[in-house]
């Protein structure tokens, strides 16, 4: 008996104790249950997670932990995948792959993790391509820009950046017909030449120029070949002697092929039959189809142009040369428009005071006959028998008043409105409050109408921008609001509006700042009600009176700041100014300049770039009949066509090296040796040259690990002589940094100075204690745009310092 209770009692103990642990287990998974909650509210999702999980092992059979942890999983994963495909779309590479990385991670297999790593390394293979066509870009190498973007385009036809690159190689590289044969015809046109003609017939001028330049000239019929011409021109060129030639007789030519030239009159009839036209599409992004093409007929008289108001095309149809200046003044007119952020902040303070103090004594004193004793009416012998006991008395209570108020409002209202050049913009804030109407006729039909008033804070604003980043803007401001309300006769309800208004024109600088006040209503209300005489006593009158005092102010402060979103890029002068032909005929192209006189080289030093100098110039040729074009007229006489030749090639030295292996473009880095991890350092590439540069594009490189490229500054290399530069900058997320420098008007950039400046910041430090930026590739052109060579530039390192 006493085994069998002790057997009892151990299952009872082990009963209690499991149902100890049930509960214990299950106050700890409510527990984490209830900590993942909170978790969730606050957005830790992933910790949030955790517990959900710890509740559903302690709890495996509740529904609601799991469903619980399968929302938070979904929801943890679709925040991962957004942030990551965020990354992706802003070209952030590294972050994008690494949120894949951490999805997938976290649920193997998941679809969308998936492709989002593919789409990551597709896009880095086509960022390495783009890098790549943008270097042959800058060296002027479009047939490797082609290869290089046709299979790029055809995988990613909306890659914006590969397209713009194609256009310009297309449009580089592919010029019209005839553009494509006067280019053919260039190397022959810029033959030097002195020529002196004296009332020779055209014909035999005509067919000198052939045998002294192999170029091919077809009369048309009706040119007069018996016609005399005179000219004398020395040191100039075969296309500027052609065409003071052409325009002295009434001649045009056309050019048709790349050896044979057409010269015809210069006929209405002639002009419709020879001249060659050609059509020319202008896609517009901002200016308007509309005012292009009005443009273009006023200014250039084009034969014809088309608009076409849905694609927002014009369609040209004229002469080459008409064609390629109206494309200069398409580039000029189809800018985008400016726009300024005006950041508005209205603010209306409202304070008002009240004060009720004193003690309101009876004002009033009634004294009436009390009624007959019978219930019937007064009488005038009642009257005659008034006393003390007939007579009632009425009087008014005592109170006291002591109530003092004070209210403190501030309305804010803080929009903020892009708004573009010389376009109106409007802010409403406020109401719409209805006004009716009612009108009845003579036949007793009646009828109402209802209108809005609006009812609040109205802002217009129209600014204009200058090019110098500062805004004028046209404010006119309206504070208006319900004082009360009227009722008509008819019962229709009608309100009564206060509003305040203020209009002005501002001229402000980008970020400035400027604060219109002065929109004050003060009001201050004194009403007393008091005992006579006693009253008016000072101090001790408000025991015997009631007065109070209201004052209530209102202002209202209008602060605006113009913030420029996008100004208009002012043109360079070679575009803004370029030659557009006579008023007959408009022409791209003017007449050529006269060649330099000849000079003889002087003896060249190993390693020394050669010398010029100055020498006579050619012997006259006999009248009517002579012409040179280059050929030594006499002893010692120097060849022209040599130096030439030498301003549009590099100069050919003794053992066959040029002038730029000699003498190359040279680079070199100014920068600190050390730098610690977070500071930001200031990095200068200095430029020289032997010879005069126009434009220096550059492409460099650094580590986005290890650099953050915080600016991008030109230099003063460029601007040397007081020119005219452009410079442009861009930075993608792999660290590469593209650079277009150049330069417009006469002479060269030679002279060290700095290129470029970089602004860095030092985010890591790399695995060797070295960091670097490199140089990766240089492609200077000296004037009339030849390619020049440049030296080799070793990468900068940086030490970084603990």
């Amino acid at each position: 008996m006493q085994s069998l209770l002790c057997s009892l009692s151990r299952r009872w103990a082990v009963a209690l104790l499991a149902l100890v642990c049930i509960a214990l287990s299950g106050c700890a998974a409510q527990e984490a249950y209830r900590e993942g909650q909170r978790k969730v509210a606050q957005g830790e999702l992933r910790a949030a997670l955790e517990d959900f999980d710890r509740a559903s092992a302690l709890e495996p059979g509740s529904a609601e932990y799991r469903i619980a942890r399968t929302r938070t999983r979904e929801r943890l994963l679709a925040q991962q995948l957004a942030r990551a495909e965020h990354a992706l779309e802003r070209g952030q590479l590294d972050v994008a792959a690494q949120g894949f990385a951490e999805v997938l991670a976290f649920a193997p297999g998941q679809e969308r993790a998936l492709q989002g790593q593919q789409q990551v390394e597709r896009q880095r293979r086509w960022d390495g391509v783009l890098r790549q066509a943008e270097v042959a870009a800058g060296s002027k190498q479009w047939e490797q820009v082609r290869t290089l973007l046709r299979p790029l385009l055809i995988e990613a036809p909306g890659l914006r950046r590969a397209r713009q690159l194609m256009q310009q190689a297309d449009d580089a590289s592919t010029p019209d017909a005839g553009e494509a044969a006067e280019r053919a015809l260039a190397a022959a046109y810029r033959k030097p030449i002195s020529i002196e003609f004296r009332d020779t017939a055209l014909k035999t001028i005509f067919e000198v120029l052939s045998r002294s330049t192999g170029l091919n000239f077809v009369l048309d019929r009706e040119v007069r070949v018996d016609q005399k011409a005179t000219i004398f021109l020395k040191n100039a060129t075969v296309e500027s002697a052609l065409s003071m030639l052409l325009v002295s007789n009434q001649l045009e030519q056309r050019v048709l092929d790349a050896n044979s030239v057409l010269i015809y009159p210069s006929t209405a009839a002639k002009l419709r039959e020879h001249q060659s036209l050609a059509v020319r599409s202008f896609y517009l992004a901002n200016a308007d189809a509309k005012t292009v093409a009005a443009t273009l007929k006023q200014l250039l008289k084009v034969r014809e142009a088309v608009v076409d108001e849905k694609l927002n095309l014009v369609i040209v149809r004229d002469t080459p040369q008409a064609i390629r200046l109206a494309a200069k003044v398409v580039v000029l007119q189809d800018v985008p428009e400016a726009e300024v952020m005006l950041e508005v902040e209205v603010l209306e303070v409202k304070r008002t005071r009240l004060l009720d103090l004193g003690v309101r004594w009876p004002d009033q004193l009634t004294l009436s006959p009390l009624p007959a004793a019978t219930g019937g009416m007064l009488t005038l012998d009642d009257l005659r028998n008034l006393n003390s006991t007939t007579t009632g008395v009425a009087i008014g209570g005592i109170g006291i008043n002591a109530r003092s108020a004070a209210t403190d409002a501030n309305i804010l209202a803080n929009p903020r409105i892009r708004a573009r050049n010389r376009e109106k913009a409007r802010i409403h804030i406020g109401e719409r409050v209805p006004n009716i109407t009612t009108t009845s006729t003579s036949t007793g039909f009646v009828s109402e109408s209802v209108t809005y008033v609006d009812v609040g804070l109205k802002l217009d604003v129209e600014p204009t921008i200058y090019l110098d980043d500062e805004v004028a803007i046209r404010v006119a401001l309206e504070v208006s609001n319900i004082i009360s309300q009227v009722q008509t006769k008819s019962g229709t309800l009608a309100y009564q509006i206060g509003t305040r208004t203020a209009s002005t024109v501002l001229r402000l600088k980008d970020g400035e700042n400027q604060v219109l006040a002065g929109l004050i209503s003060d009001e201050d209300r004194r009403s007393a009600n008091k005992v006579p005489g006693l009253g008016g006593v000072p101090v001790l009158g408000r025991l015997f009176g009631v007065q109070a005092d209201d004052e209530t102010k209102t202002e209202i402060v209008l602060s605006i700041t113009p913030r420029v979103v996008r100004n208009l890029q002012r043109p360079d002068a070679a575009t803004q100014s370029f030659d557009s032909g006579t008023e007959a005929a408009a022409s791209a192209r003017g007449a050529a300049p006269a060649a330099a006189p000849a000079a003889a080289p002087a003896p060249v030093r190993p390693g020394a770039l050669p010398a010029a100098a100055a020498a006579p110039p050619t012997a006259a040729a006999a009248p009517g009949t002579s012409t040179s074009t280059g050929t030594s007229t006499g002893a010692g006489a120097p060849n022209s066509a040599s130096t030439s030749a030498a301003a549009a090639a590099p100069s050919v030295i003794a053992g066959g090296a040029t002038v730029e292996q000699l003498a190359p473009v040279r680079a070199r880095w100014l920068a600190p040796a050390t730098a610690r991890v977070g500071e930001t350092i200031s990095v200068q590439l200095l430029a020289s040259s032997e010879l005069p540069l126009t434009a220096l594009p550059a492409v460099l490189s650094v580590d986005p690990r290890v650099w953050t490229v915080m600016a991008v500054g030109e230099g003063a290399f460029l601007r040397q002589g007081g020119a005219t530069t452009s410079f442009s900058s861009q930075v993608d997320t792999a660290g590469q940094i593209v650079v277009n420098a150049s330069r417009s008007g006469s002479g060269g950039a030679q002279a060290e100075q700095v290129l470029l400046s970089l602004t860095l910041k030092l985010q890591s430090r790399p695995a060797d204690g070295q960091a670097q930026v490199r140089l990766l590739s240089l492609a200077p052109l000296g004037l009339g745009g030849t390619a020049l060579n440049a030296a080799q530039t070793q990468p900068l390192q940086v030490t970084v310092t603990p």
